[in-house]
Parts: structure tokens; C-alpha cells; sequence
């Protein structure tokens, strides 16, 4: 996913919105080494941005740190042509999904051995630390991670008489059932939500495309693949959400405020949402990961969120990097996940966040947490995105071996730019 997945989520948590391409003034470092971050529209707040500005420089004498706060819209043409070496900052920020389109281009340092030396690599969340990683090189350094969770209604819970929430697939199925009852829906699941499917999928141990023998491959019609998308019809008819539409149209957020909807599956930001459209349902709202084929380990999920990356032409590359270690390490990253509820880089991290119920959730989640393929050509895909109608199709009636053949030799001809 790219990371404006998050965009709208994050505004919502965001204190304040920083307008694009502005810059954070110096707060004291002498800027014998001026280090430029380009960091992307409420990523985070500018209280966060202050707070590790001015202790930074306290810590680094002789740098000054120069943040430029970029949009999401056409960053992708900018940053290439910054790699390429017009007004090349020494950091980026980038959705953990990109770096590979970056990474194409040559023009990206390794921070393998960093990575490794001083980084803690082998601790990393994997949805962050894989799409970093091309060709076993590392290249993106993660930062931050955010999942989809169950976000429940806990009194239709309590009055279908449920008391433990489900950690089993086959559970939560005897538990929607019960839950979609006396006007009820058990589950708002609309008919196109791919990032949930591929979640089914990857439990199933399926993936969207397989990479073999230097090619990419739509891999949908697998079987565990089939499994997945079974699942997901299995799920997704204990409720009334439409099978030709995503969970934008019409937002579920809205839907579930109306109070009649048991369950959703989303970011736990979308909560603010709902709580703003109906103030009723404040503190009413519960969350739990979504359950996986047995009760040892949670269900996998798309883990988006943002990786950082160092520009081969930057003109401060070191301090660049000393930039980052800050801002991945264990100080800085229990910081940002207290200000912007982001699950941190690091499954040793999740303490820090253990007493807030949503992003714990997340937390658990993201341990299972995967990547789209990492392919340069994935951007591609999401743009047409064969995987919804296939879905829809499926969903309709039709043949899921077909629909499924169809939609991979669909992303197999985007993966390869044709």
C-alpha cells in the first residue's frame, strides 16, 4: 500500500496540518552540516517535528536540520528527479511499497551493513523491513507501520451474548453468525476490499504474484490463493456490504455509525470517524486483530506505512544516516507511537504501546504483516487493479477458478509494463 492509505487517517490524528513543501525553521543547530529531510504531508505532527529538532541539535552541535514537508500527490515524479540529482535532499520519506520503484532507478544508497550493525534489522516488522529490502540489498530504512484491525460495536457483542472475542477464523465465522440477527449486520465487509483479501490469502500460503525465475506472475488462481477469496465470500455474506464496491463507496465508517453493524474491518483511526459521525457510539467501540486459522497467531495483513531513504547523490550522506538511526530507534520511535498511535519498526517495541486497546490490536497484526509484491511495476497494478472486479465477479457467481485465471494474466501483463 502506499503509504497515502493512511493520509486521510492521519489528519485526523495530525495536531496541525503542514502545508506542502514547507519548511520547519532552524531552532539552534550552528548548520556546519545542514542535513535536508523531505518528510511527507501529517506523517507527523509539528510538535513531534520540534521535539526532535531541538533535541537533535542539542545532541549535534555543528548540524542543522532543514525539514520540507511534501504532498502525496505527484511525489513520485519528484522524488526521481531528486535521485537524479535536482535539489537531491540527504532523507526521504516513502510508502514502504515504493522503494522498489526508487530503487530501479540506481540511485539509491545500501544501508544494508548499517542496517545490520546498528539497526537491529532482524528485529524489524516484516511488511516494513521486506519491501525495504530489493534484491537482498536494503535500501529503505523502516519507520513507521499501520494495519487493519476488527473494530467491533461491544453492545451488539454483549446482546448476542458473546463474552471472549473470537482469536480463530472458525470462531469469529460462530460469532458473525450470531452477530448478523434481529436487523443486525455481522459483518460490513464490502465486496472489493482486496487488502483484507490478501490477508486471507496469505494465510492460506498464497500471494497476489510470485516472482520466479526473473519474472512476475499473477498468482490469484493459485489454490491457497482460491482459499483465500473462499474465505473471504464466506465472511463477507454475514452482512449486507455491496459486492461491486470498496470501503470508500459508500464510506464504511459511515455505515457503521449508523449502529446497526457489528463489525468492520479497517485502520483504528477510522474510529474517530465513526465516533464523529455518531457521538452515541463513543467508548462503545472495541478492537481486536483479525483472527487467523488457529489461535497461535493472529491473521496476516497488509501492513502499510513509510520507510526512509538516502538519496546516492545527497551531499550528506553520513549525517544523513545518523538522522535516520535517530528517528528508527527505540527513543524516537516510542515517541511517535505515543503521538500518532503508528505501530513502531519493531515487534521489540510493542510494550510501548500495550495500554491503548486499538493499536495494540494493531501491534499484534503487524507481526503477521506482509507487503505488496515488490515489483517496480506494483503501482501499476493498484492502478487498474484487476483484483476488484475479479472479486466482484466471484462474489456475483461466477466461476472463482476463472474469474481468478483472468485477473492474473492481468497483473502478470502489468508487472511486465505491457
Amino acid at each position: 500500500m502506499k503509504n497515502r492509505m493512511l493520509a486521510g487517517a492521519i489528519a485526523l490524528i495530525s495536531s496541525v496540518a503542514l502545508g506542502g513543501c514547507a519548511m520547519v525553521p532552524g531552532s539552534g543547530g550552528s548548520g556546519d552540516e545542514k542535513v535536508t529531510i523531505w518528510l511527507m504531508k501529517d506523517s507527523v505532527t509539528a510538535d513531534f517535528l520540534d521535539r526532535f529538532k531541538k533535541s537533535y541539535e542539542d545532541e549535534h552541535s555543528s548540524v542543522e536540520l532543514e525539514f520540507r514537508i511534501q504532498n502525496w500527490s505527484g511525489i513520485g515524479p519528484k522524488v526521481l528527479a531528486a535521485l537524479g540529482g535536482k535539489d537531491t535532499p540527504d532523507v526521504i520519506e516513502v510508502g514502504n511499497t515504493q522503494v522498489a520503484q526508487y530503487a530501479e532507478s540506481g540511485n539509491l544508497r545500501d544501508l544494508t551493513l548499517e542496517s545490520m550493525r546498528d539497526l537491529g534489522s532482524e528485529d524489524w516488522i516484516p511488511g516494513l523491513a521486506e519491501p525495504g529490502s530489493i534484491g537482498g540489498v536494503q535500501y529503505g530504512i523502516p519507520w513507521y507501520a499501520a494495519n487493519r484491525v476488527v473494530i467491533y460495536n461491544k453492545d451488539l457483542f454483549e446482546q448476542a451474548g458473546i463474552k471472549s472475542l473470537p482469536k480463530t477464523r472458525e470462531q469469529w465465522i460462530a460469532d458473525s453468525e450470531k452477530l448478523n440477527r434481529n436487523g443486525n449486520q455481522g459483518m460490513y465487509l464490502p465486496g472489493q476490499n482486496w487488502y483484507v483479501l490478501a490477508g486471507f490469502i496469505w494465510d492460506e500460503g498464497g500471494e497476489l504474484a510470485d516472482h520466479t525465475d526473473g519474472d512476475w506472475q499473477g498468482a490469484l488462481d493459485s489454490p491457497a490463493a482460491l482459499r483465500g477469496m473462499d474465505f473471504y465470500s464466506e465472511l463477507q455474506a454475514l452482512g449486507e456490504g455491496p459486492k461491486d464496491a470498496d470501503e470508500e463507496m459508500p464510506p464504511q465508517s459511515g455505515v457503521f455509525a449508523k449502529g446497526d453493524v457489528a463489525q468492520i474491518i479497517s485502520t483504528p483511526s477510522t474510529a474517530t470517524l465513526i465516533e464523529k459521525a455518531n457521538p452515541e457510539l463513543k467508548g462503545k467501540l472495541g478492537y481486536f486483530p483479525i483472527p487467523g486459522k488457529s489461535a497461535k497467531a493472529p491473521g496476516s495483513v497488509f501492513t502499510g506505512g513509510s520507510d526512509l531513504i538516502i538519496p546516492q547523490k545527497a551531499d550528506q550522506r553520513s549525517a544523513g544516516f545518523e538522522v535516520i538511526k535517530a528517528l528508527a530507534g527505540a527513543k524516537w520511535q516510542e515517541e511517535l507511537a505515543k503521538t500518532m498511535s503508528y505501530v513502531p519498526n519493531k515487534t521489540s517495541l510493542a510494550h510501548v504501546i500495550e495500554g491503548e486497546e486499538s493499536t495494540a490490536a494493531m501491534a499484534a497484526g503487524a507481526a503477521r504483516g506482509h507487503a505488496t509484491p515488490n515489483s517496480p511495476q506494483w503501482a501499476a497494478v493498484e492502478a487498474a487493479n484487476p483484483i476488484k472486479p475479479y472479486m466482484t465477479a466471484v462474489l456475483q457467481g461466477g466461476d472463482p477458478a476463472t474469474a481468478a485465471r483472468t485477473a492474473s494474466e492481468k497483473i502478470t501483463a502489468l508487472l511486465a509494463g505491457s
